[in-house]
Parts: structure tokens; sequence; C-alpha cells
């Protein structure tokens, strides 16, 4: 049973997930040949070749990983409803074999749907940084959450 709803969220909040991710060589080398086969993903000396210097992951393997982190850390208790989509995405520092994540998001904006009393859509801008302290990908999206049962909860 989810736990939070569109209620519980307010624009400039922000949530640390916990748990993080490190990326291996042979994940990043299966993702690639399965998703995004390129060469700076699929091949250690075809990375070096490259204005990358080495083999790196997916940016869409980063997204995915990002998520999931959300998802265990956040998303999981919402009345989330799924997503009408993603607005941005960037990819700012390649993440390479042995790079741990780890995921945030912030919360920009909330609105109760004027045809549909019963949800609401919160815009968000998820991040996710290295070991280093470095931010290697923002993404912002909207998520589609429930409103408390029997109105119960501030309105947004």
């Amino acid at each position: 049973m989810p736990t939070l709803y569109l209620e519980d969220f307010k624009p400039g909040q922000t949530f640390t997930f916990p748990g993080s991710h490190t990326f291996t060589r042979e994940e990043i080398l299966a993702f690639a040949r399965q998703y995004d086969p390129q060469p700076f993903h699929l091949d250690e000396e075809a990375g070096k070749r490259s204005i990358y210097g080495g083999l790196i992951a997916s940016g869409w393997q980063t997204v995915g990983v990002t998520f999931r982190l959300a998802v265990e850390g956040l998303i999981g208790n919402v009345a989330s409803m799924g997503s009408p989509g993603v607005d941005e995405v960037r990819w700012l520092k390649p993440v390479r074999p042995g790079d741990t994540i780890t995921a945030s998001m912030e919360v920009l904006e909330l609105r109760p749907s004027r045809s549909k009393p019963d949800r609401g859509l919160v815009r968000v801008r998820y991040a996710a940084t290295n070991q280093r302290g470095e931010t290697v990908l923002t993404m912002v999206g909207m998520g589609l959450f429930a409103r408390r049962p029997g109105g119960g909860g501030a309105t947004p």
C-alpha cells in the first residue's frame, strides 16, 4: 500500500535515495551488446581511441540504474500511476567501470489534474552523482500520482 500521495510533496523538497550502484565492466558490456552497441560501450580499445579515453557505460544504462534507485528509495512507496514522460536528460560525465552512483530527486512543481480530481502531476529533477561527488546525469520528468483517498491531506 502506498504511503505517499500527491499532497505529500512540495516544490523545493529534496530526497536523497538510500543505496548505490557500482557499474562493472561485465554489465556495461552486456547492456551495450543488447541495447546500445556503440564502440566506446562495447570495446575497451575502441573506448581508448574515442573522446572518452576508455570504456564507458551507456547513458541509457545510467538512466535505468538511476531510476531503479529512485523506485527502491521512494517511488515504490508512492501512489504512482506512471509517467507521461521525460522532458530532459543530460549526461554530464561518463560513467566508467568501477564507478558507484547515488541518486536524488528535487520536486519542481505540483499540478493537480483539473479533469480528474483523483490525481495530479509532480514535475521532478533527478540527479545521479559518482563517488567523486560529480553529477553524471540529470533528468527532468513528470510523475502521475494519486491524491489521498477521501480527500484527506492538504491541497497542493
